[in-house]
């Protein structure tokens, strides 16, 4: 078979090779003769060929004319004689003038195109010969073209490789192909022979007939072609099934196994019920690859195994149940989100309703008192779900079983309670006899409750209830019960402890945060403290009266949460309140505050879970200047909401979070003015999970638009409505302060000369103030505080010294500025010293006193309280 496929493609390559050869020489040939007869006839025509013919030395004109249309029509030659063929023209320049060799007759006398085939010394040729005409029409001589047939190119240069390219490729292919057919015959034959292929056949027969699965072969009629023994048994077929139709009656086939077997449709694992017997039937056609049509059928019996695969299926969907609780229960730290998790979750895969009650206490994040036995138990339904109302206890309402009930009775113990019938249990019927019965009523018949207990803390009790519709509730059910109880358990305790340890962070952040505000007449203030669900965050403000009428706004946010994050709060507010004591200007307060919170870094040095790092505004707001001076330490800009309503968030320097350590820390100086709202709030309120810093910094702008006629309370409400998403993730401390102007009336400065005798200038200046304001009575006092104060000036500074009275309200601020930055410090002088009882005297005589430090030196105030005049109310 091989050889004779290389036979015929042999002869296939030859034919077409000899049949190549004998169009490339009628097509050489061709060729030659139209390329001669194009050249001789287009040059015959040339214009003027006639005239230069006809002049007195054509063969000077002509001859590098022919040479060129020679080598551009690709010709051997091309010749132009007269009419006795002497040449004019040639390629061989001596054969000029000789007698042109060929048939020119026909052309001179009769006009005619003559075309020869000449076979000469060089080979085959044609030569064509043209008449040339003058003007008048007579011929005057002739222009003859020749060209050799071996210089004519033939297309079986490119297409002989060709031919014989495809004839070896199916060459190669008829090879490759018979040896890879011989190949698959010898492997699926294994090389056996006619004998060994008859054995196997044998063999394979024996095995079918012996194998424990039915096999039935169905032809493309609907005959049955094989049915092996076991097919036979399954079927009950009689012994000459064989070649009968799968539908004849005398077969006795199920009327749906004979239409499976005859439908030739793809069958899987189909159980088909047959008797007391379950078949699982796979069916395949055998025509799906170009086989013959029909199809094969296997059968087992699989009546044993079904019930093996209930219970499997069973125990899957148990295990399956218990695997989705422990991902579906406890997503939270919320205790009544985690009870309805795991009522929904039992539901309906275990119990038709579920329900969760807990004791009290774990509501609260406490521990519930131990009962003794046979006590009653007072739970709060926490959790219900099921597929619709029923008479059970609603959520959130606080009842108590009775001693003998199965939920008293699991809480109490601690053990699970099984309860198959509900109706006929002692137990459950002591519960109020009228919704007992109406739960019976409803249908529900079987009861299974399950202790909530873990870490040894008895929580509550969950209960599963089945209605009419379900099977009654088994010991198996009853372990997957405890377990699904046990795993949720551990949820709810874990959400008992958070709540337990976000109440007491709670609580303390709002103790640890001012109570209430001390009352600035400058300022209109409005303050809120918002916790998030998931624990205080150390988010704190505070407003603190300053010396001179001004007013310090602090808020900050310390990093973590829960109580070390409230603790740490508490011990930075505390400190910011001591570090404004010393009347420091906002930048060196915050330096204090810095190392302050590097040494709690240290201190915690041992438990990298616990840093104290923290952000932190302190700003002062003067109301005789309307200016406020403010740094930050890695928190938040405030915004400014001017009198005219225009909202703007100020430049302020960016510094470092309070911590790092050895950064300096820059400030900002604002001109308010009267009117304005100065806004300070944490990153809780611009932050959350749909946007980031700078977009909730828009937000709270945009909120903050047309705010001017509101008051700050007012303000407060809008922002937190608008802003406040509605599970936040962090703590939101908001403070918002409306300034107002210290009446120009209501201050009085005054240069002093650096000189003894100035002190008594000064003290009748001030005494004539004092009374314009109504305040007779204070006048010795102030006199004599000016006094010590301005004599100290003079003797221990230098100059310029300057004096300045302000009256706010009931507060008299009496300061004495200089040139130094010694700070003086009062002492207890002997009973015989004469010196250094002034500051001692000005100590007895005002509420306060201190020392401010400026940049052009020192501030020394007093702070004396008084009676504002009678029919007088404010002092702004």
């Amino acid at each position: 078979m091989f050889l004779l496929q290389v036979l015929i493609v042999l002869l296939l390559v030859v034919a077409a090779v000899v049949t190549l050869l004998i169009q490339a020489r009628s097509d050489r040939f061709d060729e030659a003769r139209d390329r001669s007869l194009a050249a001789a006839e287009s040059f015959s025509h040339t214009p003027g060929l006639a005239a230069t013919m006809l002049g007195p030395n054509p063969s000077a004109v002509l001859q590098p004319r022919t040479e060129i249309a020679r080598q551009q029509a690709g010709v051997d030659f091309i010749v132009v004689t007269d009419r006795n063929g002497i040449r004019f023209t040639h390629p061989e320049p001596q054969l000029i003038g000789k007698k042109f060799v060929g048939t020119i007759a026909p052309s001179l006398e009769q006009g005619r195109i003559t075309i020869e085939s000449v076979l000469g010394p060089l080979g085959h040729e044609f030569q064509v010969v043209v008449p040339v005409y003058d003007t008048g029409g007579s011929i005057i001589g002739i222009v003859s073209a020749g060209l050799k047939v071996s210089r004519v190119s033939s297309a079986i240069n490119q297409q002989l490789p060709l031919v014989l390219g495809t004839g070896a490729a199916a060459l190669v292919l008829a090879t490759t192909g018979t040896a890879l057919v011989g190949r698959r015959l010898r492997r699926q034959t294994r090389g056996l022979g006619t004998a060994e292929m008859t054995r196997m056949y044998e063999h394979h027969d024996a095995v079918l007939h012996a194998v424990r699965e039915g096999v039935v072969i169905v032809g493309g009629t609907g005959r049955i072609l094989l049915a092996n023994d076991q097919a036979r048994r399954l079927l009950d077929l009689p012994t000459d099934a064989e070649g009968r139709v799968v539908g004849d009656p005398d077969l006795h086939l199920d009327p749906r196994m004979a239409e499976l077997l005859a439908s030739r449709r793809v069958v899987t694992d189909e159980v088909v019920p047959l008797g007391d017997r379950l078949l699982a039937i796979n069916n395949r056609p055998t025509d799906r690859k170009g086989g013959p049509p029909g199809s094969v059928a296997t059968l087992r019996d699989t009546t044993e195994l079904h019930t093996l695969t209930g219970t499997a299926e069973t125990a899957r969907n148990r295990l399956r149940l218990l695997y989705d609780a422990s991902l579906a229960v406890g997503t939270t730290l919320d205790i009544r989100r985690t009870a309805q998790e795991l009522a929904q979750i039992a539901t309906p895969r275990l119990a038709d309703y579920t329900t969760v009650d807990l004791a009290e206490p774990v509501l609260e994040g406490e521990e519930p008192h131990a009962l003794g036995s046979g006590a009653s138990a007072v739970l709060r339904r926490v959790a219900i779900a099921g597929p619709g109302p029923s008479p059970l206890y609603q959520e959130d309402e606080l009842h108590t079983f009775a001693g003998t009930t199965p939920q008293a009775t699991g809480f109490v113990s601690g053990q699970p309670v099984l309860v198959p019938d509900l109706s006929a249990d002692a137990g459950w019927l002591t519960q109020d006899r009228e919704r007992t019965q109406a739960v019976i009523d409803f249908g529900f018949h079987s009861l299974v409750t399950a202790p909530l207990q873990a870490r040894g803390v008895m929580m509550g009790v969950v209960n599963f209830w089945r209605t009419r519709e379900s099977e009654p509730f088994d010991e198996d059910d009853l372990s997957l019960a405890v377990e699904l109880a046990n795993r949720a358990a551990l949820a709810i305790d874990n959400a008992r402890r958070y709540t337990r340890e976000h109440t007491m962070a709670t609580t303390l952040q709002r103790h640890l945060l001012p109570r209430t505000l001390p009352p600035h007449p400058t300022l209109d203030i409005a303050h809120r403290y918002l916790p998030a669900p998931s624990g205080a965050s150390g988010d704190w403000y505070d407003v603190i009266p300053l010396p001179g009428t001004r007013t310090a706004l602090v808020i900050g946010d310390v990093v973590g949460h829960g109580l070390h994050a409230a603790a740490t709060m508490g011990r930075l507010r505390t400190a910011v309140q001591n570090f404004s004591t010393l009347d420091l200007p906002p930048d060196e307060l915050l330096a204090h505050l810095d190392q302050l919170v590097t040494q709690l870094d240290q201190e915690t040095s041992d438990s990298p879970s616990v840093i104290a790092g923290a952000t932190c505004l302190y700003a002062i707001y003067d109301p005789t200047s309307g200016t406020c001076t403010l740094a930050g330490a890695g928190h938040p800009a405030p915004v400014v909401i001017r009198p005219d309503g225009t909202v703007e968030v100020p430049d302020v320097p960016t510094n470092p979070p309070l911590g790092l350590g050895h950064h300096p820390f820059h400030t900002t100086r604002l001109d308010l003015p009267e009117g304005s709202t100065l806004v300070l709030y944490t990153n809780g309120l611009i932050t959350n999970h749909t946007h980031d810093l700078a977009a909730g910094e828009r937000a709270l702008v945009a909120a903050l638009t047309d705010q001017r006629d509101r008051t700050p309370q007012e303000i407060c409400d809008d922002v937190l409505a608008t802003l406040t998403p509605m599970r936040p993730t962090d703590d939101t401390a908001l403070l918002v302060a409306r300034t107002h102007l210290l009446r120009p009336e209501r201050i009085a400065d005054w240069d002093v000369l650096f000189a003894p005798t100035a002190v008594a200038a000064i003290r009748t200046a001030a005494a004539r103030q004092l009374a314009r304001w109504g305040l007779e009575e204070e006048v010795f006092t102030t006199q004599i505080i000016l006094t010590e104060l301005v004599t100290n000036a003079v003797q221990h500074a230098s100059g310029p010294i300057h004096v300045r009275l302000l009256y706010d309200h009931d507060t008299l601020v009496c300061e004495v500025s200089d040139a130094t930055d010694t700070t003086p410090h009062p002492r207890h002088p002997a009973p015989d010293d004469e010196n250094g009882r002034g500051l001692l005297i000005v100590t007895h005589l005002t509420q306060h006193w201190g020392t401010r430090h400026t940049p052009t030196g020192k501030t020394i105030w007093t702070e004396q309280r008084v009676a504002p005049p009678s029919g007088q109310a404010g002092t702004r």
